[in-house]
């Protein structure tokens, strides 16, 4: 008797997906800027690097460091505008990670 081999619903992209997006989140920080974004987006209030900085107690380079990680995984998307770059939350990006890892729960 032969066993079938249950096929992986999860695809390489999408385990990279979450490796990367949970890698950017795993800091509270980061957490807590991406939730800023969010709610000023929401609001259609721009943002730039010196409201983040307002918004927290972080060091202007630390906010920038924090930003770039967000950039990198996709969840923050950035505008550059004359000498302003102003960023936004990728919804799209955090639907594609939360749908990947339902997936990943299914086994």
């Amino acid at each position: 008797m032969r066993l079938r081999k249950e096929s992986d619903t999860i695809q390489d992209e999408e385990v990279l997906l979450i490796a990367k997006v949970s890698d950017a989140l795993a800091h509270p920080a980061r957490i807590n800027i991406y939730r800023f974004i969010m709610q000023c987006n929401r609001q259609r209030e721009n943002v730039c690097n010196k409201d983040v900085v307002a918004a927290f107690d972080y060091s202007q380079a630390t906010v920038s460091q924090h930003i770039k990680k967000l950039v990198d995984s996709s969840l923050i998307e950035v505008k550059k505008v004359d000498k302003y770059s102003y960023y936004y939350a990728n919804m799209g990006a955090l639907a594609r990670y939360l749908a990947a890892t339902k997936k990943f729960g299914q086994i």
